[in-house]
């Protein structure tokens, strides 16, 4: 059998022994700043501006809707009659100061065929219409009116022309939906029958 050394080994002592130099990782050799601690603070910075960047966007697009739905709406029902490079501007609804050649409505006249010009007055006949347009000859010549795009009762006393469609009427003998209203004389007078 053998016998077992159990005793220490001897080191000479001829050198002093140094540790072996540890290793150097890809991630040892970066620099300090790009470890992964500084990474994980820059995430939440680089999200929170994504964040901000996304609502600024998310502002300036409804601001810029907003404009645009009061450019559009404000366009639409321009309430005032102005004349610009040649161009006339026609209002939908007459304001307070109605003046002779004032166009009310449709800005084009050519839209309808039809077209009567007389005195401007409230009522209508039995439920059709709004107002009527008195005219020489009597009340055959009467035109009943009604209008979904002006306001008739500013101009009532008024001589007017009218344009607009003719509909098929049970008791007025002419019933037309006006489109444009123009103001031939503010100060109008009904006719006489003779």
């Amino acid at each position: 059998m053998h016998k077992l050394d159990l005793s220490a080994p001897q080191i000479p002592s001829e050198e002093p022994q140094t540790a072996p130099e540890p290793m150097k990782t890809a991630v040892d050799a970066l620099p300090v700043e790009s470890n992964n601690q500084t990474l994980k603070r820059e995430l939440p910075m680089k999200k929170r501006n994504m964040i901000l960047g996304f609502y600024i966007a998310a502002i300036l697009a409804g601001i810029a809707t907003g404009y645009g739905s009061f450019q559009l709406y404000a366009g639409s029902s321009d309430s005032s009659t102005t004349k610009s490079n040649d161009t006339m501007v026609v209002s939908k609804v007459a304001g307070d100061n109605v003046k002779n050649g004032d166009v009310f409505g449709s800005t084009d006249a050519n839209a309808f065929e039809d077209s009567a010009t007389g005195f401007l007055e409230a009522g209508g006949i039995n439920g059709e219409g709004s107002h009527k347009l008195l005219r020489p000859g009597g009340v055959s010549q009467t035109v009943y009116l009604t209008s979904s795009v002006t306001d008739l009762d500013k101009l009532v006393g008024m001589e007017v022309t009218v344009w607009g469609e003719t509909f098929k009427a049970q008791k007025a003998g002419w019933l037309m939906d006006v489109g444009r209203v123009e103001v031939v004389e503010v100060d109008g007078t009904a006719p006489t029958e003779k």
